[in-house]
């Protein structure tokens, strides 16, 4: 295999050219337990950050990954970010209906 950049030999395996550094293939994603923890907390507190870092989650990468188990890491994370998301929206209903109930019931009492 030839780098593309400065056309010097490197084997196949690399990820990056040890000559001038550039990209030659993608890594392959972590599927290891703390990648997975860091993954499935952070889908999880994403709705309460309000999405400011939705570029830095990986969910959707691994679930398009080609290896399975990455594969179902990613479906995981999505799946706990969908029902994290859904629980964040209806505490946050719960919440407004409680200080609309609470602001009506004082304004009736005076």
């Amino acid at each position: 295999m030839i780098c593309s950049q400065c056309h010097q030999p490197v084997q196949p395996e690399f990820y990056y050219c040890p000559n001038c550094g550039k990209k030659l293939t993608e890594p392959p994603l972590s599927t290891g337990v703390a990648a997975q923890a860091w993954l499935y907390a952070f889908s999880i507190i994403l709705p309460i950050i309000c999405f400011l870092a939705v570029s830095y989650w990986q969910g959707i990468r691994y679930a398009r990954s080609p290896d399975p188990k990455a594969q179902q890491i990613g479906w995981i994370a999505i799946a706990l970010l969908a029902l994290s998301t859904i629980v964040t929206f209806w505490l946050a209903a719960v919440w407004i209906n409680s200080a609309l109930q609470s602001a009506t019931s004082d304004l009736g009492g005076l």
